[in-house]
């Protein structure tokens, strides 16, 4: 299996705009993140999970040419507002499968009502086949992709995690329930929300994150989501071992 981090970034992105902070100015490409994304690609099977505010961009980056599906965390704008732009995979490819939770359905439909209920003729529509998922009860992309859906929660927003095979994403929450916590044991790779160091009311931070990960007990963890706050040279080091902050452009392959 092969992930790579289309963006690492939170909400605002880095640079935040009018921000003269050391990361925000820093020409450390590592310090450079869009907003949050990942490819998994395993299986002879390519599959996105949210279509952030930068897709666009990002799949210009990484010369993406095709995708099986598109999973859905949950409908903030930095996850969802990129939809719009799969539209040349559809021309060339036809109708993708997306797959979201029952809750984010109804922000989908709700914010992209021109594609569900088109009220006009001329210009192109993304073309998707909707598929509800439901916490807890796993699916196959092709023949070898087992996707299981997780519930963690987001101030009060339930959001979607997703375990693929022994790799996970978890993105933005800051409280991971009992029975998430079971399906997210005996992972090869974790990859965890965490904004900054100092506590958030709906984000992990650092010290909350490695805690998780410390339960949990992954081989490997990646922190994403990060905001500007984190200077990716500086602050690795106060990172343990087996756990590493994101950066966009990263891929990371199963070692099994």
């Amino acid at each position: 299996m092969k992930l790579t981090f289309l963006g690492t970034g939170t909400s605002t992105g880095v640079p935040s705009i009018g921000c003269e902070c050391e990361t925000c100015t820093s020409v450390d490409s590592r310090d450079q993140r869009l907003r949050v994304s990942v490819l998994i690609e395993h299986g002879g099977q390519t599959v996105l999970v949210d279509t952030s505010s930068d897709f666009r961009q990002q799949a210009l980056r990484q010369k993406i040419k095709w995708l099986d599906a598109i999973l859905v965390t949950h409908c903030h704008a930095d996850h969802i507002f990129g939809l719009d732009d799969i539209r040349p995979l559809n021309f060339r490819h036809g109708s993708l499968g997306l797959y979201a939770n029952e809750r984010a359905w109804k922000d989908i439909r709700r914010i992209f009502q021109y594609v569900f209920e088109p009220s006009h003729f001329g210009g192109g529509l993304p073309q998707v086949v909707a598929h509800t998922v439901v916490a807890g009860a796993p699916f196959c992309i092709g023949k070898d992709l087992q996707v299981t859906p997780l519930e963690v929660i987001h101030g009060r927003l339930p959001v979607i995690a997703y375990r693929f095979n022994d790799f996970a994403y978890a993105t933005d929450l800051n409280e991971i329930p009992p029975a998430t916590i079971d399906g997210l044991r005996d992972l090869e790779v974790l990859v965890l929300d965490c904004l900054r160091f100092n506590p958030h009311p709906t984000h992990l931070w650092v010290e909350r994150a490695l805690e998780y990960i410390s339960e949990l007990k992954p081989r490997r963890a990646y922190l994403t989501h990060l905001a500007h706050d984190i200077l990716h040279a500086r602050d690795s080091a106060r990172l343990p071992d087996g756990v590493e902050f994101a950066y966009d452009g990263l891929e990371v392959r199963d070692e099994g």
